[in-house]
């Protein structure tokens, strides 16, 4: 079938081609509407008269490489009802003209997919690569989110997302059914949240992590609705626990590997005094921040206040303030990176013992180069000069750091190998606060994957009276949320979907480069799939 040039340049759409132009760099194209008369815009009745016609310009989407300007006249016509109004009104060709717009709708629907994609500066550029006539301001005017439902969906998911991690955040909504965003809010509040839910009627199931705001928000504006605390939280809160107590027991470790550990057959490997930690940059900050945190708390300053003034999240001010001095820099000892010097220490500790601190960084050196060293000669000078200071390091026994004792214990059986069943077996018999929370993290974690939440009371009650300080705080804040805490380990629900989202946010974050409004962010979430 051959199609006319009608047909190529308006498919489906009432107009007649009148002439087709062409300069160097734009198809200039002229074309009346005809199409049958409208309807009043006013009071809908059908147009009898025409009062005149006049030619408006419309900028059409590129063709050929070329822009594509359209002059299409349009006619004026009278509305004859007397009640109206309108005296006279301009006809609208659908498919191709709106209202004080002069660019066609397609243009439109293309100018609003880029804003949508790349904002305004970037989707700018990218219009003058495509003959697209269209600057940031017009481009950002064109995003606006779609309304959000009337009533709230069956079931609902709640997270908070980070607009600046640390600093402010937001709140997505998510209906957990059909796995879709339904709605953004600017912040993380309580408020914020039970306004939303009051204007948005009709939620039965609220699946959500343990954040207070959270809840106070649910019990005042929709207590008929059953909450479920999220397993995968549940579990990185009991993981944080856990940790915890192999922090407070690391001692415990190292006394047994001392008592267990033969007599060297040669002199000690270093017998300079040492004046306690390394004086490296994270152990210093953590001494500050120490400081700063509890200088704060004595004047009778909130976490949210503190938070503020330090620019910390309110949940490193909590650890800051709960947790002791020698555990905050022991753990951030521990998260300092072994080197490729870790392994040679001892025989440079022993060699610098036996010359009295008289052999030279070169000679060293080319030792440990003979030794399978790979390393560069200015890591052993430094550390040569920190045992001449009195500031080196001690050598660190064989002793598992608690996030890796952590890991076995979290992990199923079944995933761990020989040798890490044999080193946590080790622990197990150095600590026995580190056994009993071993013992109780894993029947929890039994209690998650198998969704036995009848058993969680009795549970709580174990851990509250015979488990380690952090694993009964983990075991109080449960009784504290018992029946959302019940509802997790019973129902089938969670907050996996969210979680999703959350990260396609991330995504959509970097792609801006973190420096979208609030507006931006919320159109992209709420229209890209």
């Amino acid at each position: 079938m051959v199609k006319t040039i009608e047909d190529v340049l308006f498919p489906g759409i009432d107009v007649r081609l009148e002439r087709v132009g062409f300069t160097a760099d734009a198809l200039e194209v002229s074309a009346a509407a005809c199409g049958p008369a409208p309807r009043c815009p006013g009071c809908r009745a059908r147009a009898r008269r025409v009062h005149s016609s006049y030619e408006r310009g419309l900028a059409e989407r590129p063709l050929t490489g070329r822009q594509l300007q359209v002059g299409l006249r349009v006619r004026r016509f009278f509305c004859d009802r007397s009640s109206c109004k309108r005296k006279t009104f301009v006809e609208q060709v659908s498919g191709l003209s709106e209202r004080y717009r002069r660019s066609s709708i397609g243009t439109k629907q293309w100018l609003h997919a880029v804003a949508v994609e790349l904002g305004g500066r970037a989707g700018e550029r990218l219009c003058r690569q495509l003959r697209l006539s269209a600057g940031r301001s017009k481009l950002l005017d064109l995003l606006e989110a779609p309304a959000g439902p009337e009533r709230s969906p069956r079931v609902l998911g709640v997270d908070e997302f980070a607009f600046r991690k640390g600093c402010t955040y937001g709140t997505v909504l998510v209906d957990v059914e059909a796995g879709r965003v339904v709605d953004v809010l600017p912040d993380r509040t309580s408020e914020t949240f039970a306004d939303w839910l009051r204007a948005h009627p009709g939620v039965e199931i609220i699946c959500r992590d343990r954040a207070t705001a959270y809840t106070r928000a649910v019990k005042d504006a929709a207590p008929h609705a059953l909450e479920i605390a999220d397993r995968w939280h549940l579990l990185q809160n009991l993981s944080a626990a856990v940790e915890k107590t192999c922090h407070q027991h690391r001692a415990c470790l190292r006394n047994r590997i001392e008592d267990e550990a033969p007599d060297p057959p040669q002199p000690p490997r270093m017998d300079l005094p040492l004046p306690g930690l390394p004086a490296t940059q994270m152990v210093e900050r953590t001494r500050h921040r120490y400081e700063d945190v509890h200088r704060l708390v004595d004047a009778g300053w909130t976490i949210s206040a503190i938070a503020r003034r330090l620019h910390l999240d309110r949940k490193t001010v909590r650890r800051f303030r709960d947790t002791d001095l020698d555990q905050l820099l022991a753990s951030a000892r521990d998260r300092r990176p072994a080197g490729v010097l870790e392994p040679f220490k001892p025989y440079l500790n022993t060699r610098f013992t036996e010359t009295s601190g008289q052999v030279s960084g070169s000679r060293l050196f080319g030792e440990i180069r003979e030794r399978g060293y790979q390393g560069s000669r200015q890591v052993v000078r430094k550390h040569l000069a920190a045992l001449r200071a009195g500031t080196a390091e001690p050598v660190r026994a064989d002793i598992p750091s608690p996030r890796k004792i952590t890991s076995w214990i979290m992990r199923p059986r079944e995933t761990l190998t020989e040798s890490q069943e044999e080193r946590l077996l080790e622990v197990r018999l150095a600590c026995p606060d580190i056994a009993r929370a071993c013992d109780l993290a894993r029947t929890f974690a039994d209690l998650v994957r198998h969704q036995r939440g009848q058993l969680l009371l009795e549970w709580i009650r174990q851990a509250e009276q015979e488990a380690p300080k952090p694993m009964s705080g983990f075991a109080g804040f449960l009784r504290r949320d018992l029946d959302a805490v019940t509802a997790g380990l019973t129902l089938t629900w969670s907050s996996g979907v969210v979680e999703g989202h959350v990260n396609r946010i991330k995504t959509l974050k970097r792609a801006m480069y973190g420096r979208a409004s609030f507006a931006l962010l919320r159109t992209r979430i709420l229209t890209q799939p």
